[in-house]
């Protein structure tokens, strides 16, 4: 019955997605078509969709959103990518590097891969052209460091993989080997992400300068002044704040993610309205469309998704698809590098959260029973699927890019997979190497 009911499934998702369905018609339909085969009623469909929107947790997706919109609106980003623009210096790939610490900063405040890459571009992109670089670089390195959007926290992902993975208890005879996990929370997510968010970035820094000194890009004919750099933070100030703001909060406790979104929010209008001044009603109705927009195919998403997965959990599953792995090998290091394999593949035809959602239930039994920390699991689960957002035929930063750059995605997508290669290098470092994850969140007694 089981192998009747995995075929079913994943059998209807499968054909649907090849059909080109939209994925939440793909993830309802095989729900659908499955429940029908078990005998249950489907107006249990419309019940389990009502409750996936129930939590708490789920509130500072919408907020987090509007925060990020009212930013763009208000002139935080822009100055957030002055700051660094003005590292960028003499040094060898100066000016992209500077994209991608634009990108860690700007992640800080949006937790969105297309919306990091949209801001960024939309400046750096011409700005690296002008400098002499090619179109079709600039492109592709944006596109990639787009992607630190949703592993530096905040992340919209990891509040979708933080509502996924409370509810899911580590089986007993993991526990009788490797003694009680800790438990899954937002607040820990956000800790957790970013030192991976720094080695994911260095790793593309890295690469940006082997290829920059390949290709002779030298960077800016001025030097590097201090004086510019003090007057763009200046300048700048309250932009760099808000991170501080919004992490700090949650980082020392003081309120959590879902509170901080909203503090996020009110901290923008504030700086918006009253500082800068850049702000006005009709940026505000701007933003709240933008959000209303977003947070409507993502919760489309969210209910199908949840169906999906409760029938996963259900019918045991997931149980059987971890049996099947464990199967095939028992070692630590080849697990992972499965896990990351299939991540990679589904990345780059499924859309992260979606991903997350199927996955989570999927995924989670199987790094339980081989040890794995599921805060840790999570960090390496958000990495991965980031490198989808710079992968074809799916890659959204591609599509961004491409908009701005007026270069092809088949010539991003080429020039792109070094800043993938790297991307992937750094993420087994990381799953590798727990502490990168856990040792943050351990300091600070979470």
């Amino acid at each position: 019955m089981e192998d009747l009911l995995i075929e079913i499934l994943f059998g209807t998702f499968a054909l649907l997605m090849l059909l080109g369905a939209p994925i939440t018609v793909a993830l309802g339909v095989s729900s659908l078509a499955a429940m029908l085969y078990l005998g249950d009623n489907p107006i249990k469909m419309v019940q389990m969709a009502w409750s996936s929107v129930g939590s708490f947790p789920l509130m500072a997706l919408p907020a987090f959103i509007l925060a990020g919109a009212l930013m763009e609106a208000a002139g935080l980003s822009r100055r957030l990518i002055n700051v660094a623009e003005s590292l960028a210096g003499p040094f060898t790939g100066g000016l992209s590097a500077a994209t991608v610490m634009a990108c860690l900063f700007f992640g800080a405040i949006s937790g969105s891969g297309p919306a990091t890459t949209a801001a960024v571009g939309m400046l750096m992109i011409p700005a690296m052209v002008r400098q002499g670089y090619g179109a079709g670089y600039a492109a592709s390195v944006t596109a990639a460091a787009g992607g630190l959007g949703i592993v530096i926290p905040p992340s919209i992902p990891m509040v979708i993989y933080g509502i996924s993975a409370m509810g899911m208890q580590p089986p007993p005879e993991a526990v009788e080997t490797y003694g009680s996990f800790q438990s899954v929370s937002i607040s820990k997510l956000f800790i957790a992400g970013f030192l991976p968010g720094v080695v994911m970035a260095g790793g593309l820094l890295t690469m940006n300068y082997i290829r920059c000194r390949m290709r002779g890009f030298h960077g800016s004919s001025h030097s590097l002044s201090m004086r510019n750099v003090t007057r763009a933070c200046f300048q700048g100030f309250w932009a760099l704040m808000a991170p501080v703001v919004i992490l700090g909060g949650i980082y020392t406790g003081y309120f959590t993610p879902t509170e901080a979104a909203i503090v996020a929010i009110f901290y923008t209008l504030f700086v918006g309205v009253v500082i800068y001044r850049e702000l006005d009603l009709r940026e505000v109705i701007k933003s709240l469309d933008t959000t209303t927009w977003l947070s409507g195919r993502v919760l489309l998403v969210l209910f199908t998704a949840t169906i999906f997965g409760r029938l996963l959990v259900e019918n045991n599953i997931p149980g059987v698809i971890a049996d099947s792995i464990l199967g095939v090998t028992t070692n630590l290091y080849l697990i992972w590098a499965m896990v990351i394999a299939l991540l990679l593949i589904v990345g780059m035809f499924m859309e992260t959260l979606a991903a997350i959602m199927i996955l989570v239930p999927v995924m989670l039994p199987v790094a339980y029973t081989m040890g794995i920390d599921p805060i840790h699991f999570g960090i390496v689960m958000i990495c991965t699927l980031s490198v989808g957002f710079q992968t074809p035929p799916l890659g959204e930063n591609l599509f961004i890019a491409s908009g701005i750059s007026g270069v092809s995605i088949e010539r991003i997508s080429l020039r792109a997979i070094p800043f993938a290669i790297a991307s992937v290098t750094a993420i087994f470092v990381i799953a590798a190497f727990p502490g990168i994850a856990l040792w943050l969140p351990r300091i600070l007694g979470y």
